[in-house]
C-alpha cells in the first residue's frame, strides 16, 4: 500500500512519530555485519538539557552514523551520560532546600544523601536523553551507558588499583583549584577566569636585624628620581590576606638594585615571621618594584618557586576559606575578606601601607558556584604524567617524521594538544564529594593507606585480620577519570565476558571521535593515554574538533547575555512571552531582567515559529566550516525549512505524475533532460563521498542543496514536463520511471542531513519502485551506480537548453508578460550547433517558454523592435509590437547595457591585474577570460537592440 502523503509540510505531523517507529524497530542497534564503525557519544552530564552546542555536534555524529550505516557498515554509536558529581550535588542539594522539609546532604549522612541522588536520577536524569531523540540521534540507546552504572564502576575501581600497584597512583599533598562553597578540589576546566575591578596594594616589609640598603628609582628616560637608604622592600599584592602564609620575599638574580639583599631576611608583617629575600628569573624586574612575595601554599606560581628553593609551605585557610590556626590568633575563623579588611586597617595603622590603587585583575571563579577560587594545599591523589603524556604525545603526534595513530581534523589542533602535552603535570583525580566513585583505598587508625579492590582484598593481600579496624576513603574519583575509561568501561573492559558480549576486539578503536577544543587536553588527551595504557589500542582513528555555536552577532551564547536559544524551542517553536520567561528564569537583578525582556521582544516579537528537527540540522551542519566557531542564524533556518518544503512539493509534484506505476530496475534514459539529471546525480554521490571523508559538512550541505533545489526540483522537474505531456509515451515512462529513480537517490542522499522528512518523503516515493522498510537501510548512493558514459553530450545540450529557458524568462519578466501569453520567437546569428539545437529542442522550448513559433531570420533580414537576449553567438529576439511599451523597453534595455557594462569592467579589473593573473589557477584565468567574451557579446547585441528603438 502506498503511503499517503499530506498536502503541505508540516514537521510537526511525522518527526515523532518516524522516530517512534526507528528506535523500536531496532534499527538503530548495531547489524553484525559489515565492516564496523564506531562513534563515542561524548557523554552529557546526567544534570544537563541540550543546548545548541549538544545540537550542533549531535547533528555531525547523527550525519556521520547515518551515512555509515547506509553504507553497510556495522555502526556502533555508543550513548550514556555522565553522573557529573558537582552539578549533580548541587542540584539534589537546592531540591532538598526546595522541600522544605529541614533535610540537607550533611543531615542525611553519605548513604542517605546518595540514595535521594539516585532517586532524582530515576525521576529526572532522563531529560537530555529525551531531548536528543527529538532532533534525531540514531545512538543505540539499548546499549546507553550511564557512568555510575557497575559495569563502568568495575572499570574505575579496576584502573584505579592498576595504576596504584605500578607506581602511577599516589597520594600526595600539593596545590590544587579549591571551591570554598563546595569545599573541593575542582579541575582547571571547571575554572572561569573573569576580569573585574580590584586592588593592588604596596606594603612595606621591614628588612631584619638593622639591614639597609640604597634605593634608588628612575624614570622612563633613565634619569635618577630618588635616591635613599631604606630598611624596608616595598612589595605588592592583589591578596593581602594571603602574606600571613609568604614564605619567602623574591628578586630577579640579575637586578643590581637588590643583589645585596640576597640571603637577606625580611620581617612579616603582622605576624612577626622572619623570611628569607631569594632570587630567581620568575621575577619581572619591570614590574612594579621588582619585588615580590611568595607563597607557595596559595598561588601555583609561588608553589613551583617554593619548589624550586625547598621553601616551606604554609597553609592559612581552613576547607571554606575562613582563616586556620596556622595564622596568628588575631585572624583566626575570619573570613578571607574579612581578614583582608582588619589586615589593611591595622598595615596602615602601623604605617607598613604604602598605597593602594585600582587594579583590573583576573579572578579565578568555580563555574558551579560563582565562587573564587582558591589555590589550596591539601592532601589529594594523583595520577604520575610524565611517561602516560609522553606516550600520549607520541600516539598522536608521532616521531620521527611519521603521524601518530590519532589524526585531528583540522590538523592545526595537534600543536594545542602537542603544548599542553609537552608541559603536563601530575593529574589530581580526587574530588571531596559524596556522589561519584568511591576512591578504593582503606585507613588504618594510624592514617597507612591500602589500595584494593574491596577491602576484602585489602585485608587479603596486607594480611589484616578482623581487630585491625579499616575506613574507606570518603573522596571520589573526578568524574574526568572514569570519562578517560569511556572508549573501553562502554564495551565491557575489564571483564572478558562483558567485552566478548559487546563487541570490544570489533569497535575498539572507534572511529571518530567529535568534540569541542576546549576540552582536548581534559578529554581527548586522557581517552588517548588510558586507552594505550590499559588495552594497547588508541581509542579512537580520528578526532574532529568542532568550534563553538555563537548568536548571530558572533556573541558566545551565556543567559547572562539573554542570547541563549534553546533548540527544542527552534524545533517546535516558542511564543515571545514564553521564551522571555525562560531568558530571565533565576536572574536575581531585576535590571538585568528588564534588559534581558526588552532585547528579547525586540528580536522576536512574535517569538520563534516551528521549524523542525530537519531545517535546524541542515542549518547547523550548513554552518559547520573546519574548527571555526559559527554564528546561528535563524534567517538560515528560515530558509532550509522552506527547502524541506520545496522538497516536499516536488515529490507531491512526481508521485501525482506517476500514480498507479510501479518500476524495477535501473531507469533507462531516452531524453537528454533524464541523461543529464543522471549525470548530476553520479557527479553528486561523488562529491558527498568526498565531503564526507573530509568532515566539510558546510560543502556537503552545498552540495545536496544545490542539486535538489536546483537541478532537480527547479529543472529537471521542469525539463520533465514536455515528455510526461508529449504524445511519445515511451518517453513519459521512461521521464516517471527516472523522477521517481533521481527522487529517491536525492532523498538518500540528503538522510543523513535531513532524515526525518527524507524517511516521509521516502515511505511515499519507495513502492513505486518496488521498495519497502526504512530509507535508514537503503544503501547511500556512491558514483558508478548507473552506467553515465556517453552522457557527457546530453549535460552539454541540456546547459545550452537551461540558457535558453533561463534567457527568454528574463526577457518576459522584465516585459511583464502574462505567464499564459504565447510569444513569438526569432532567432538570428548562431551557428550550426545552435541552429540543430534548436531543431531538436524546439518542442521543449515552445512547451518551456509558451512560445507560438520558433522563427530563424534570414542573414541581412531586418529585425523588428524586439527584446533581444543572447546566449552564446545565438540572439533571442521577442517582437515588441503589441507586447510592450516601447518606451519602457528602452529604458529595460538601458539598465540592461549599464548592468553588463558593469560586469565587462570587474572582469577588466581582474585581467588588468598583474598578480591575478600570475598567480590565480590557469582555469580562473581562462574562465574569467570566458566570462569577458560572453559579457561583451551580450553588450554589442543589447547596444545593437537599442539602436534600433
Amino acid at each position: 500500500m502506498n503511503h499517503a502523503l499530506a498536502p503541505s509540510y508540516d514537521p510537526t505531523q511525522f518527526e515523532s512519530r518516524l522516530y517512534e517507529q526507528w528506535e523500536s524497530s531496532g534499527v538503530f542497534a548495531p547489524s553484525g555485519e559489515g565492516e564496523p564503525y564506531c562513534i563515542l557519544l561524548p557523554p552529557p552530564n546526567v544534570t544537563g538539557t541540550l543546548h545548541m552546542g549538544h545540537a550542533f555536534q549531535h547533528t555531525l555524529m547523527d550525519a556521520l552514523v547515518r551515512y555509515h550505516r547506509m553504507r553497510g557498515f556495522d555502526v556502533l554509536w555508543q550513548m550514556g551520560s555522565d553522573h557529573a558529581g558537582i552539578a549533580t550535588e548541587m542540584v539534589v542539594s537546592r531540591n532538598l532546600a526546595a522541600e522544605g522539609k529541614g533535610e540537607t546532604r550533611d543531615s542525611l549522612g553519605r548513604e542517605g544523601f546518595i540514595g535521594k541522588v539516585w532517586d532524582w536520577k530515576a525521576h529526572s536524569g532522563d531529560t537530555i536523553e529525551r531531548q536528543m531523540r527529538r532532533i534525531g540521534t540514531s545512538g543505540d540507546w539499548t546499549r546507553k551507558v550511564f557512568t555510575m552504572d557497575a559495569m563502568p564502576a568495575e572499570a574505575v575501581v579496576e584502573a584505579f588499583v592498576r595504576l596504584h600497584q605500578e607506581g602511577l597512583v599516589y597520594r600526595g599533598q600539593r596545590l590544587v583549584n579549591w571551591d570554598p562553597v563546595l569545599k573541593t578540589a575542582i579541575s582547571d576546566l571547571e575554572v572561569v577566569n573573569q576580569e573585574e575591578d580590584g586592588f593592588l596594594w604596596s606594603i612595606r616589609y621591614p628588612l631584619a636585624d638593622g639591614t639597609d640598603y640604597e634605593h634608588v628609582e628612575v624614570d622612563a628616560d633613565g634619569n635618577e628620581i630618588l635616591r635613599e637608604r631604606r630598611d624596608y622592600l616595598v612589595v605588592a599584592t592583589t591578596r593581602p590576606e594571603t602574606m600571613l602564609g609568604d614564605t619567602a620575599v623574591m628578586v630577579h638574580p640579575d637586578d643590581a638594585r637588590y643583589a645585596a639583599l640576597v640571603g637577606a631576611t625580611v620581617e612579616l608583617p603582622l605576624s612577626g615571621r622572619r623570611i628569607p629575600v631569594i632570587a630567581d628569573a620568575y621575577v619581572e624586574r619591570e614590574f612594579g618594584t621588582g619585588v615580590v612575595k611568595v607563597t607557595p601554599a596559595h598561588d601555583f606560581n609561588d608553589y613551583q618557586v617554593g619548589q624550586r628553593h625547598g621553601l616551606p609551605m604554609i597553609n592559612i585557610l581552613a576547607p571554606d576559606a575562613s582563616i586556620n590556626d596556622n595564622a596568628p590568633e588575631a585572624y583566626r575563623g575570619l573570613d578571607r575578606y574579612a581578614a583582608r579588611k582588619q589586615m589593611l586597617a591595622e598595615l596602615e595603622a602601623a604605617g607598613l601601607l604604602v598605597e593602594e590603587k585600582a587594579h583590573k585583575l583576573q579572578v579565578p571563579r568555580g563555574d558551579r558556584s560563582g565562587q573564587a577560587i582558591e589555590p589550596y594545599l591539601t592532601d589529594q591523589w594523583f595520577v604520575k604524567m610524565d611517561a602516560l603524556g609522553a606516550r600520549g604525545l607520541e600516539l598522536a603526534a608521532g616521531t620521527d617524521g611519521k603521524p601518530g595513530d590519532v589524526r585531528f581534523v583540522p590538523g592545526n589542533w595537534i600543536n594545542t594538544y602537542r603544548h599542553w602535552m609537552e608541559n603536563i603535570q601530575d593529574w589530581c583525580i580526587s574530588r571531596q564529594l559524596w556522589w561519584g566513585h568511591r576512591i578504593p583505598a582503606w585507613y588504618d587508625d594510624a592514617g597507612k593507606a591500602y589500595v584494593g579492590r574491596d577491602e576484602a582484598e585489602v585485608r587479603a593481600m596486607n594480611a589484616l585480620g578482623d581487630e585491625v579496624a579499616l575506613r574507606q576513603d570518603n573522596d571520589v574519583l573526578e568524574t574526568w577519570f572514569s570519562s578517560a575509561l569511556w572508549p573501553f568501561s562502554t564495551l565491557g573492559w575489564p571483564d572478558p565476558e562483558a567485552m566478548a558480549a559487546r563487541g570490544f576486539d570489533r569497535f575498539l578503536p572507534s572511529s571518530v571521535l567529535v568534540t569541542g577544543f576546549d576540552i582536548i587536553f581534559f578529554w581527548v588527551a586522557r581517552m588517548i593515554m588510558m586507552s594505550d595504557h590499559f588495552t594497547g589500542q588508541v581509542p579512537f582513528r580520528d578526532v574532529y574538533i568542532t568550534g563553538l555555536v555563537r548568536d548571530s552577532h558572533g556573541q558566545k551564547m551565556s543567559k547572562s547575555k539573554g542570547n541563549v536559544l534553546d533548540p527544542l524551542d527552534l524545533i517546535d517553536g516558542i511564543s515571545a512571552d514564553a521564551l522571555v520567561a525562560k531568558r530571565t528564569s533565576g536572574l536575581m537583578q531585576p535590571k538585568m531582567a528588564e534588559k534581558i525582556e526588552k532585547a528579547t521582544r525586540r528580536e522576536f516579537p512574535e517569538g520563534i515559529p516551528a521549524f523542525g528537527a530537519d531545517a535546524l540540522r541542515f542549518t547547523l551542519a550548513a554552518l559547520a566550516g573546519p574548527g571555526r566557531d559559527i554564528k546561528f542564524d535563524l534567517g538560515r533556518a528560515e530558509g532550509y525549512k522552506n527547502f524541506c518544503n520545496k522538497l516536499w512539493n516536488a515529490t507531491r509534484f512526481v508521485l501525482m505524475n506517476t500514480e498507479d506505476r510501479v518500476f524495477d530496475g535501473a531507469p533507462r534514459p531516452r531524453t537528454d533532460a533524464e541523461r543529464w539529471i543522471l549525470a548530476r546525480l553520479d557527479q553528486t554521490a561523488a562529491e558527498a563521498a568526498r565531503h564526507f571523508a573530509d568532515y566539510r559538512f558546510d560543502l556537503l550541505s552545498q552540495v545536496l542543496y544545490e542539486f535538489a533545489w536546483n537541478d532537480f526540483c527547479d529543472w529537471f522537474v521542469e525539463l520533465s514536463k514536455p515528455a510526461l505531456g508529449g504524445d511519445d509515451a515511451d518517453a513519459a515512462d521512461s521521464t516517471r520511471h527516472t523522477l521517481l529513480h533521481v527522487l529517491e537517490r536525492l532523498l538518500s542522499l540528503l538522510h543523513p542531513l535531513v532524515p526525518f522528512v527524507t524517511e516521509e518523503l521516502w515511505q511515499a516515493v519507495a513502492p513505486r519502485l518496488g521498495l519497502s522498510g526504512t530509507i535508514m537501510r537503503r544503501p547511500y548512493p556512491v558514483p558508478g551506480e548507473l552506467d553515465v558514459e556517453g552522457f557527457q553530450a546530453a549535460e552539454i545540450d541540456v546547459a545550452w537548453l537551461k540558457s535558453m529557458v533561463s534567457a527568454l524568462r528574463r526577457v518576459r519578466s522584465e516585459l511583464n508578460v502574462a505567464p499564459t501569453r504565447q510569444v513569438p520567437l526569432l532567432l538570428a546569428g548562431g551557428g550550426p550547433a545552435d541552429h540543430a539545437r534548436v531543431a531538436r529542442f524546439g518542442s521543449q522550448l515552445r512547451f518551456l517558454n509558451r512560445l507560438e513559433r520558433i522563427e530563424a531570420l534570414e542573414d541581412g533580414a531586418e529585425a523588428p523592435p524586439a527584446a533581444a537576449a543572447v546566449v552564446g553567438e545565438l540572439k533571442l529576439l521577442v517582437p515588441l509590437e503589441g507586447l510592450v511599451d516601447l518606451d519602457a523597453e528602452r529604458s529595460r534595455l538601458d539598465k540592461e547595457i549599464k548592468r553588463v557594462t558593469g560586469e565587462i569592467a570587474k572582469c577588466n579589473g581582474k585581467l588588468g591585474n598583474a598578480t591575478f593573473v600570475a598567480n590565480a589557477p590557469a582555469v580562473v584565468v581562462d574562465q574569467e577570460r570566458e566570462r569577458l567574451a560572453d559579457w561583451t557579446r551580450q553588450h554589442d547585441a543589447l547596444v545593437a537592440q537599442r539602436a534600433k528603438l
